[in-house]
């Protein structure tokens, strides 16, 4: 079983979210461009979860309330919601509140925008309303992160986790282990790259899943379905990019094994070998000159990948300290 030193490359990440630093605890999302040395909600809170997942946290008491206090100026005190452009803004909301949590704090104002989902059917009304069949991928920013900002504020009612949950359960696809029912096609009948949205998707309600403790229905499927993405090159730039769809993949697949216990010596043999193509991408990595990896939230997708695949294959790519998954902590990235 080959073996593979990152400490280079850890060193490397480190060094490029120092680069992205204003000040302390104040951080860029991109080192070049327009927004040059401009505060970003992205830029700060991956700063934080990068940080947090290689071991170095900051620790002095200073530089953490500096942390806490740019994210949480980023919140609109009407809406309760954070904005940056990029992404939905349930999406930003959500992130910023998860890396909140990561120094066991809270955004200042209630999540206004979000309190018409308590109310009955309100929240299976807004599920129901999403495209799963033809944008199931940044749809999932939507319907992962309302659950994800509601449940770190913790003011929502106990029903509110047991109705969402209930919606997902009753909504899988049995024949996927994805989401949604009725909108993934059948397996032989999608397009070339087709499926792959259906899992990045998915991995978003995933992590909500594995962050309550809660079963998956169709776990078995699942495993099948990201086997069947990496056999037949379904997405030919798996393992081979500064993105999030290692981590979906990664993620999906070795949560899925890990609550149904199914093809287990097959998923990781994959596992194995998309490691034996990802970890040299990572190691050779220029993170001085790459533009992908300027993108700081980009690159934490990267670093979240190797938290995962960590935990998914002992002993494969040993640091020290160990890796940290901020997904077992708390949902959302």
């Amino acid at each position: 079983m080959p073996t593979y030193d990152l400490a280079p490359a850890l060193d490397r990440i480190a060094a490029n979210v120092a680069r992205h630093a204003i000040a302390p605890g104040i951080y860029t999302r991109f080192t070049g461009g327009p927004h040059k040395a401009v505060p970003n909600p992205y830029g700060c809170a991956d700063a934080a979860n990068i940080l947090y997942t290689l071991g170095r946290f900051p620790q002095d008491l200073a530089t953490r309330q500096t942390f806490v206090s740019t994210l949480q100026a980023f919140q609109d005190p009407s809406s309760g919601l954070f904005r940056e452009g990029t992404h939905h803004d349930y999406h930003c909301t959500a992130h910023c509140i998860a890396a909140l949590e990561l120094f066991d704090a809270r955004p200042l104002y209630p999540l206004s925008a979000l309190r018409f989902l308590v109310a009955p059917g309100a929240l299976e009304n807004f599920l129901a309303s999403l495209d799963w069949a033809q944008t199931p991928w940044p749809q999932s920013h939507q319907g992962a992160g309302v659950y994800a900002a509601l449940a770190l504020e913790n003011k929502v009612p106990a029903d509110f986790h047991d109705r969402y949950f209930a919606w997902l359960w009753d909504n899988a696809d049995p024949v996927t282990g994805f989401w949604k029912k009725g909108a993934v096609p059948a397996p032989g009948a999608e397009a070339p790259g087709q499926l792959f949205p259906y899992l990045a998707g998915s991995f978003h309600y995933l992590f909500n899943i594995e962050y309550a403790h809660r079963p998956l229905r169709y776990p078995a499927a699942m495993v099948e379905s990201c086997l069947r993405i990496w056999h037949d090159g379904h997405w030919p730039a798996l393992g081979k990019t500064v993105n999030f769809a290692e981590i979906d993949w990664v993620f999906c697949l070795n949560r899925a094994v890990r609550q149904s216990g199914h093809r287990f010596a097959e998923a990781h043999t994959a596992l194995h070998e998309f490691a034996a193509l990802f970890l040299p991408f990572v190691t050779s990595l220029d993170y001085e000159t790459s533009d992908a990896s300027d993108d700081i939230h980009m690159l934490f997708g990267l670093t979240c990948c190797l938290a995962e695949l960590q935990s998914a294959l002992p002993g494969v790519l040993p640091t020290i300290p160990p890796l940290r998954q901020v997904l077992d902590r708390r949902p959302f990235i």
